[in-house]
C-alpha cells in the first residue's frame, strides 16, 4: 500500500506538470517554460519557437509514458514489479543530477532562469521525490 500511495502521489504531481507543458507552457509554477528566459526568445522567432515547443511536447510525451507505465503498475502490479518500479523510479529521476542539473544550474547563473535560485529549487525537489521513494520502499520492507 505505501508503495501505491507513493507512485501515485508522484502520478498527480508529473501529471499537472504534463498538463502544464500541454495547455499552459506561459505558465510561471510547475516548472514550466516561462522559467527559462530563452521561451520568451524562442517565441519571437517561429523557428525557434516550433523547434522549441517540439521538444517540450516531446518531453511531455515521454513523461506521460512514464506516468501511464506507473499507473499500469499501481493497478496490475505485483508486488515484485511495484518494489521495481519504485527502484527504477529512483535510479531514473536520479540521471537528472547527471543530465539536466549541471544545465539548468548553469543557465541560473547565467541569469536565464526565473526566480533566480529556481535551479537549486528544482534540485531540492527532485531530491525529494528520491527520498519519498526510498522512505516509502524502507518502509514497505519494515512493515511487510
Amino acid at each position: 500500500m505505501i508503495l501505491n500511495i507513493a507512485i501515485i502521489v508522484f502520478i498527480l504531481l508529473e501529471l499537472s506538470n504534463v498538463v502544464i507543458m500541454y495547455v499552459k507552457p506561459d505558465f510561471t509554477y510547475g516548472n514550466s517554460m516561462a522559467s527559462f528566459e530563452g521561451w520568451e526568445r524562442a517565441k519571437q522567432d517561429e523557428k525557434n519557437y516550433l523547434y522549441s515547443k517540439y521538444l517540450v511536447n516531446w518531453v511531455a510525451n515521454c513523461k506521460l509514458i512514464f506516468i501511464v507505465l506507473l499507473l499500469n503498475i499501481v493497478i496490475f502490479g505485483n508486488e515484485a514489479s511495484k518494489i521495481v518500479g519504485v527502484v527504477v523510479t529512483i535510479v531514473s529521476i536520479g540521471i537528472y543530477y547527471i543530465t539536466l542539473h549541471p544545465i539548468i544550474s548553469k543557465l541560473d547563473e547565467m541569469g536565464e532562469i526565473r526566480p533566480k535560485g529556481y535551479s537549486k529549487t528544482l534540485g531540492l525537489m527532485i531530491a525529494g521525490f528520491m527520498i519519498m521513494f526510498s522512505v516509502a520502499l524502507i518502509f514497505y520492507f519494515i512493515f511487510k
